[in-house]
Formats: C-alpha cells, sequence, structure tokens
C-alpha cells in the first residue's frame, strides 16, 4: 500500500486479526458451518437433489429446509420419502442426482432402500461403522445426518437471536448515551429491569404457554432477554464520543441527531460492541443446548443438544451421542470466543 494512503479501521484490524493463527483457525471453522448449514441437502439426506420426473425437474431436497417447499406431486404419488424405488416404479425414465451421504436426519433407512445399505441397526448396536460414521440412535436414525442438519438449526440460534439482541441493545444503548437527561434514566431504569428476567425462566414459561413452540420461539425470547449488556456497552461509547470533535463539528454543520448517531457516532463505536455480540452467539448456542439436553426445547428440532439428551436417556450406552454432539458444541462455541 502506498505511503500516502491511509488504511482504514476495519482494514487495519482485519491486518492485525489475520496475523493471529488461532482466531483465523477458529474463523475458518465458524465458515466451514456455515458451509455445511447451506449445503446440508446435497451432504446428506434420502431425497433427490433435483430429479427429472413425469418430463418436468424438481429439486425435493429443498424440503429439508421448510416442509412448505415440499413437492405435492410426490405426496400425491405416494411416494412417502423413498424416492429410489418411487421414481423407478413410477417413471422409468425419471433421472435424480443424490446426495453424498444417503442416510436421513428424521428417520432410519430400510432393507433394500439403497443400493448397498442395510436397515440402519437400532438401540445399542448402532455403534460408529463404515455405514454410519458417528452410529445411530433412536430407531435407528443416522446421527451424522442429524448433526449436518443440525447444523442449521445451532448457526441460527446464534444469529437470529443475538441479531434480534443487537438490534434492541444497539437501539436503546444509542439513544440512552446520544440523547442522556431523563431519557437516559428511563431507558437506564428499563434496562435493569430487563436484566432481572432470567432468559431461561422466561423460555419455559413460553414453553408452558405455547401448544408447539418451535426453535423460532426459542430465538426470539433469547433475542429479547439478552440484549442489556449490549445496550449497556453502546450506552458508554456513545456518552464517551458524543463529546468529540468530529461529533461537534457536524453539528456545526447542520447535521441532524439521527444522522450524527447512526451515521458518525455507531461506526466509530462498533469496535468493541461487536465483542459482546461475537459472545452472545456462543452464549445463545449454550443455552439451546442445555434446553434441549433437559428435554425442554422444541420436539421437532435437530439440535445438537437433544442428541445428548438421546444419550442420557439411554444411561451412557451409547456414547457416541454424547461424544460427537458434545464435541461439535464445545468447538463451536471455542471457535466464536476465540474469534
Amino acid at each position: 500500500m502506498p505511503n500516502n494512503v491511509t488504511r482504514g479501521f476495519w482494514s487495519d484490524a482485519w491486518r492485525r486479526f489475520r496475523k493471529r493463527r488461532l482466531p483465523m483457525a477458529a474463523l475458518g471453522f465458524v465458515l466451514l458451518l456455515g458451509l455445511l448449514a447451506v449445503l446440508s441437502p446435497l451432504i446428506a439426506g434420502t431425497k433427490p437433489i433435483v430429479c427429472k420426473y413425469k418430463g418436468k425437474l424438481y429439486f425435493p431436497a429443498m424440503s429439508y429446509f421448510s416442509a412448505n417447499w415440499e413437492n405435492y406431486i410426490f405426496v400425491e404419488d405416494e411416494f412417502f420419502d423413498r424416492f429410489p424405488a418411487g421414481l423407478k416404479e413410477k417413471d422409468p425414465e425419471s433421472w435424480a442426482l443424490w446426495p453424498l451421504f444417503y442416510q436421513a436426519p428424521d428417520r432410519p433407512i430400510y432393507d433394500g432402500e439403497w443400493e448397498g445399505n442395510e436397515r440402519n441397526p437400532l438401540e445399542i448396536n448402532g455403534a460408529p461403522s463404515s455405514t454410519n460414521w458417528f452410529g445411530t440412535y433412536s430407531r435407528g436414525t443416522d446421527v451424522f445426518a442429524r448433526m449436518i442438519h443440525g447444523t442449521r438449526v445451532t448457526l441460527l440460534i446464534g444469529f437470529v437471536s443475538t441479531g434480534v439482541a443487537a438490534l434492541i441493545g444497539v437501539t436503546v444503548g444509542a439513544m440512552a448515551g446520544f440523547f442522556g437527561g431523563w431519557v437516559d434514566i428511563i431507558l437506564s431504569r428499563f434496562i435493569e429491569l430487563v436484566m432481572c428476567i432470567p432468559p431461561l425462566v422466561l423460555i419455559l414459561a413460553l414453553i408452558a404457554i405455547i401448544e408447539r413452540p418451535t426453535i423460532w420461539h426459542v430465538m426470539l425470547v433469547l433475542g429479547v432477554t439478552s440484549w442489556t449488556g449490549i445496550a449497556r456497552l453502546t450506552r458508554a461509547e456513545f456518552m464517551k464520543l458524543k463529546r468529540q470533535d468530529f461529533v461537534t463539528a457536524a453539528r456545526a454543520m447542520g447535521v441532524g441527531q439521527w444522522r450524527i448517531m447512526y451515521r458518525h457516532i455507531l461506526r466509530n463505536s462498533l469496535a468493541p460492541i461487536l465483542v459482546p455480540i461475537t459472545f452472545g452467539i456462543a452464549g445463545a448456542i449454550l443455552i439451546e443446548s442445555a434446553l434441549s439436553f433437559l428435554g425442554l426445547g422444541p420436539a421437532d428440532s435437530y439440535s445438537w443438544g437433544r442428541l445428548l439428551q438421546a444419550g442420557r436417556e439411554s444411561n451412557n450406552q451409547h456414547w457416541w451421542l454424547l461424544v460427537f454432539p458434545g464435541l461439535a458444541i464445545f468447538f463451536t462455541v471455542l471457535a466464536y470466543n476465540l474469534i
């Protein structure tokens, strides 16, 4: 870079960050998890990635992202999620591109369903093998497929709940720190009030009230109860920066208050605010895993914590249900903390 060009803050921060091998390795691990989450239907599943059926192209694997994306023609033709046999019987001219690993995250594989695959073993016989890399659990559901699809749930919990918390925390903290006076007093007391509400208690109350709680309910509750630390730090940064010369200059030029807040002050206060946001992602993942481990999370989610619960219910006989999901949770939380 030429000497007469000033390096920006984020450019300089990235230059220093990438010199640290451990945080860079952690960042690579998180990016790998994101890639697994996006490509999970391509990696493990029993539905074709793309297939030609009765002269039209379909993408059945997309239903792993949302049940509403299920192609109705396969329900109408009574495939019952047995695509290899169904495609051959109902349309001999059909073709399909399959996932790399033919195992479903929500059901076992049966005899003859896929060439070369026998029925998944049950209970204590489901130890890791060449067919089931991480073993099986329950009635023969593959652990590896469950964990691959569980990556999507884990990352969603961290990013969505922390995103909600960051939005609320930055907004409340910025207003309290910038305006001060009675606005600061009211918002500070509100922050202290929310801090008195334990997130776990609120989640348990929500589960008791809602008939069928989903993972989105858990994300929302985690978000609206974990923003207080971000708000207090944002408030402190705004109180410090609003007295700086660049803010005084902006006011002298007639710049509006909201523009000063979010265009000038917020950009200069993001560096310390990103620290609790990153820790918040790891914390949200831990809380959700703990809830699922205790059997209090949504029953329809592919959570890693629910695999731990299955291992606990087996009286620790299925060691693979404790080791593989436990290591995944540990390394994910460690990666965010290292970043």
